[in-house]
């Protein structure tokens, strides 16, 4: 039955390729999203092995955090613009899963003593996320939670203000464009948490920090910050 299965499986891949989402080639029967040599060469940081790593630093002294780290160096022309362009525009949301598993395997380690209660994505506006259809940080919080083995909460924190587009903004201008953006809507269900709070790049910061300040504002709540991705 297997052998009749893979046959058809490879049949229809003739018609229909399954190709990565990095570089585009054919994907081969074990393989799923993106393949082997596109997983063993993509940017790692390894930033979860160092506490004073360059993501963390970025937040010292606007954000107190447990854990703050990315998965990925993200830069223009790469594999993983492609792979966050194929995730965020093209309805990839197995990217996303895909790259949390693989990231929540490693902070399993960053958090043997400190795991987090719960993982928060960072969210969209609702219109914008009508209009693309989906969260795409959403899936990287479900994959995390998948490896980690703890709850995500996509509810809790809104979006109140629909915000432009940080791409093309200055540091300044994206502080300014998220202020005041993020609110808790019950914040007694959060009091005494360790929140994982989780986006797909950080460039300067300022959607973190604005989602930071939400949550901080609650009774006893620890913040971890991750990210797929992180603009060197």
């Amino acid at each position: 039955m297997n052998a009749v299965y893979n046959y058809l499986n490879d049949f229809l891949s003739l018609f229909f390729p399954d190709l990565c989402c990095g570089c585009g080639i054919n994907l081969v029967s074990n393989e799923s999203t993106i393949c082997t040599n596109c997983t063993f060469h993509l940017p790692y940081t390894n930033y979860y092995k160092e506490p004073d790593n360059r993501v963390a630093r970025q937040f010292w002294g606007r954000v107190p955090f447990i854990h703050c780290s990315a998965f990925l160096h993200f830069r223009k022309g790469s594999k993983v613009q492609n792979l966050m362009h194929q995730l965020k525009y093209n309805n990839k949301t197995d990217v996303g899963l895909k790259l949390g598993q693989m990231y929540g395997d490693q902070l399993l380690r960053a958090f043997e003593s400190s795991k987090p209660d719960l993982i928060i994505p960072v969210p969209l506006h609702k219109a914008k996320e009508k209009k693309r259809g989906y969260n795409q940080s959403s899936f990287f919080a479900e994959g995390l939670a998948i490896a980690l083995d703890i709850p995500v909460d996509s509810s809790s924190l809104q979006r109140n203000t629909f915000t432009d587009s940080q791409t093309r903004k200055s540091r300044f201008n994206r502080y300014e464009n998220m202020q005041e953006v993020f609110a808790v809507a019950i914040p007694d269900t959060l009091e005494g948490k360790h929140v994982l709070l989780v986006d797909d790049i950080i460039t300067t910061g300022a959607t973190i920090e604005s989602c930071a300040k939400a949550l901080l504002a609650i009774p006893k709540v620890q913040l971890s910050i991750a990210a797929i991705a992180f603009t060197d």
